[in-house]
This record gives C-alpha cells, structure tokens and sequence, in this order.
C-alpha cells in the first residue's frame, strides 16, 4: 500500500445498542494518512453515535478499533488523546478571558520548580503558529477574536498535543463565507502536512470541495464510501435519503394561496445576516423558510418581530407599512415561537399558567394588579388548546417533557387572537408522538386563517406542513417551490447549491 493510501485508523463492525436499537449495526470506517474524510448521513443517521464511540463518550459494544494498524480500546477522552485523536465541536470550548497560549497549554502548562514559565509558553506556541501560518499572536484574548480565529485555536490545541487526527464537527456553521475560505486553506495545509481530518458537514457543497473520501451512513450502516473522482451530487443525496421520489418523501401539492397577503416583507437587507429578501405570507398559508444552518432564516424572522434590527426594506401588515416592535407586534396579533425554547420561550420554574399569562397581561392586568381567575382560565384554556399532558396547568414547565414544554410556549400565543405565528425549529429535541401533535397545532391554525411564517432545517418536516417552501442560503433566498411537490432531494441539494438533473436538464 502506497504511503498516499496508507491507513492511520479503522473501525471495523462497530456496534451499539440503545433500548433494543442497533444505532450502529457493524459499521465499517477508516481513515488515511493525510486524507480529509466526511462523514454524511441524514440526521439519525449514526454519526454522532459513531464519533462519540471514537473520542470515547460512548463504549462501544462490539468490533474493534485500529490505530496503525494495532488494536486499541478507546473507553475515554483520555483513551482517545493519547492515541493522537481530537474533537473540534461546533460549540468551542474556550476560555474566553485566556490568551491564546494559555487556552493552548491550559492543564498542560511549561512549569520549573512549580512555577508556570510564560516565556517558554509563548515561544512553544509561537512556534507552532508560524509553523502554520495561522493570523493570531500568543497574546491575544480569546474573547477577541473571530469565530474563525478561535476555531484556529481549537486546532492549535489539538496539534499542540501531536494529534493525527482531527475530528471537525460542522465547522463553518457559525462562518462568513471569508472565515469559511480560511478554514478551507488551513484544512488543506493540514493535509498536506499529514494530518488526517474526519470532517462533518451538512454543507454539501464544501464537502465534495474538501473530501478525499466519503462514508455515507443510513439508519445506522454502511451505505457506501467514495473517493473524490466518484462523486456525483445527486447521487450521493439518494444514498443519504435511501428512498426515491415516493409519497413519505414528498411535499403535499405545493400551491400559490389566492388569500388576501397577511405579511409582506420587500427588500428587506440586516447586513451581514441577510440582503434583499422579499416574500409575502398569506392568511391561512404555511410558508417554510428552509435552507443551511447559517443561511440567515432565523434572522429574518426576528426581525419581522422586532428582535431583531433591520437596515433597509420594508415590512407591510395588511398592506401597510409596519415598524415592528416586540410590543407592538404581541399587540398586533403576532407570536413567537423561537428556536431555543429552552432560554428564550418559557420560564422553567413557573407554571403553564404563569408562563402562558406573561404574554397577556396587557389583558389580565388592570392598574398593575393581575386577575387571578383571568389568569387560571387562561393557563386552563392553554391546556385545552395543546392536550397537553399532564393536563395540569400548574405543573412547573421545567418538569414537563421536551414536546410538552413546547405545546407551553404555543399556549402562550394560542390563548390570543392570533393573526401572524413565527415558529422556529418546531420540533427539535422533540419525540415523534409530540411531533405530529405539533403540526396538528400548526394545521389548525392555518385552517382558521393564522398566517404561518416557519423556519424549519428538518426536511421530513418542511414537506409534511408546507404549503410553499423558501429555501435560503448565505442570506439570500435562492429558489421558492411554490407548484407541484417538492423532495427531500429537491430540498437537499439546492439549500447545498446543487440542483438535481431534473431542473438542470
């Protein structure tokens, strides 16, 4: 075997079991010396679990595990470091107060006669960074720094410690498209150097720009691997997917409302987040807003709320201009259901009752005294409204399940006269039971002529609610199905930039 394809690490039948569930049913993975490697799948797929197993969060329970070509147990992080592997997450973990060498040798600092030398830090990690060409100085405070920049930190550490490889876990989630640029050249400097890197990304462009190789999983196997000269787009999105156009894998049939427009935005620009976005939402119509973590959606919708700031455009309720603000809008008939319901939709230790009332006390509260049947009657409406379950609106919402917390936050809003809903990532962290209680919700309020405005990354989901899919991507929209079906293929290659041969043809 040439030294190009010779292998640095292989797993081989690699098991785990949840409940009865093989979330690993014998996977086979390997990495080459000095090769960029991603690992694809929808979510669910296994990889997480697979990478977890790797860095040794997880035991595995069954097959084996080879570095150089000698068997190793990886039962630990620590396992995992002192056979030359490191994580670099999508959440850093820094210390943002710390400069760059100290973050770097933080646990592993150059100490003589117990006292810490800064010099003989600094110079080690200088060392390092011109070795890589990296634009950072050893003094400079984290918390000063660009994502990007601390993300360089994130790797110096790992190199620091002599890895060889190098786990990157959506690494560009959080970066401009300069940042991201960046981080493709370090990557390939890496490379040539020898550092092998398993790399995750739901970008799929950037991955087939990157990869050497892929491994696909589905469903908790080996699908297939690929090397770069192989690689065809489509194709490589219906071995994710596993399923060709068929009803569990389309959108109902996509149409134009006739409705009168509820919410119009026009040219609506927040630099550096979005530009130009122009779409309306109809009474009683479901529109998705779709695409890339990082494509700007959230944004948007903020803004439409007055979270948010906007530089340019215009917003019209009803066909007038509106200026929104968060007060104003609650009083216009709008709701908020954001994305982290955890810190931004729900009080945890108050009840449904006092959580559900917080967005009404301009209608239970008279000469700043709350009307305490009002307010049980809204808690008991809210609880009605949602089945939710315990069917007790006093219960602490921080003590319900992760689906109930969110029929919690949709009771808040349900209990108004709603005209605009904007609902973020409706089901994350939800189970499917709860899901499908979700989209009732959501149907429902359509069908009573609530505008739906919804930002959605879960495709499954995006084409069992819509009636008209927007997809974005790096702040722009780039394509609006709006006729026919739409598929998960559809969806999936154009937020990545691809489109399928169909529309290309």
């Amino acid at each position: 075997m040439s030294e190009k394809n010779e292998l640095l690490f292989e797993m081989k039948n690699i098991e785990k079991i949840f409940a009865h569930v093989h979330a690993l049913d014998h996977v086979n993975f390997d990495v080459r010396k000095g090769e960029v490697h991603a690992l694809l799948g929808e979510n669910g797929a296994g990889k997480s679990t697979l990478i977890k197993i790797l860095t040794g969060v997880y035991s595995k329970d069954g097959g084996q595990i080879f570095m150089n070509g000698e068997e190793i147990e990886i039962n630990s992080r620590e396992d995992a470091s002192e056979a030359g592997i490191a994580v670099i997450f999508q959440e850093l973990s820094l210390v943002p107060t710390l400069t760059v060498y100290q973050n770097i040798l933080l646990g592993k600092e150059i100490s003589k006669f117990g006292i810490v030398s800064d010099k003989a830090e600094k110079a080690q990690i200088q060392e390092l960074i011109d070795r890589y060409g990296f634009p950072l100085k050893t003094t400079d405070v984290v918390e000063t720094l660009s994502v990007a920049q601390k993300q360089m930190v994130e790797i110096l550490k790992a190199l620091a410690t002599d890895s060889r490889l190098i786990i990157m876990d959506e690494p560009t989630a959080s970066l401009s498209s300069r940042e991201s640029e960046l981080l493709y050249k370090i990557i390939n400097q890496l490379r040539d150097r020898g550092v092998s890197i398993i790399y995750i990304s739901h970008r799929l462009e950037e991955v087939f720009n990157l990869s050497d190789r892929i491994t696909i999983l589905r469903d908790g196997k080996n699908v297939g691997v690929i090397e770069k000269e192989d690689i065809v787009p489509s194709e490589v999105v219906k071995m994710m997917i596993g399923k060709e156009l068929s009803e569990s894998t389309a959108s109902r049939e996509l149409s134009t409302s006739d409705a009168e427009t509820a919410l119009e935005v026009r040219n609506l620009t927040h630099i550096g987040y979005y530009n130009d976005v122009s779409f309306e939402v109809k009474k009683g119509e479901v529109l998705v807003l779709t695409g890339l973590v990082g494509s700007g959606r959230t944004e948007v919708v903020r803004s439409i709320y007055g979270a948010d700031p906007y530089d340019s455009g215009e917003i019209l309720l009803n066909g007038q201009v509106y200026k929104p603000t968060v007060k104003r809008s609650v009083a216009n008939g709008f709701g908020l259901i954001p994305e982290d319901r955890r810190t931004q939709g729900f009080s945890p230790l108050l009840s449904v009752t006092k959580n559900v009332s917080l967005t009404s006390y301009d209608k239970i509260a008279k000469g700043g005294f709350v009307n305490a049947k009002d307010e049980d009657d809204l808690g008991e409406k809210a609880v009605h409204l949602t089945d939710l379950r315990p069917a007790n609106p006093n219960v602490q919402v921080g003590d319900l399940s992760g689906g109930n917390q969110q029929k919690a936050v949709l009771g808040k809003w349900l209990t108004r006269d709603l005209k605009v809903i904007l609902i973020d990532e409706p089901t994350v962290g939800i189970d499917i039971g709860a899901k499908d209680e979700i989209y009732n919700i959501i149907e429902e309020l359509a069908s009573q002529g609530v505008a739906v405005l919804m930002v959605s990354s879960d495709i499954a989901e995006v084409l069992r609610v819509a009636h008209r899919i927007i997809v974005m991507r790096e702040g722009r929209i780039i394509k609006e199905f709006n006729h026919g079906v739409a598929t998960q293929e559809d969806i999936l290659l154009t937020s990545s930039g691809f489109v399928s041969e169909e529309e290309a043809a």
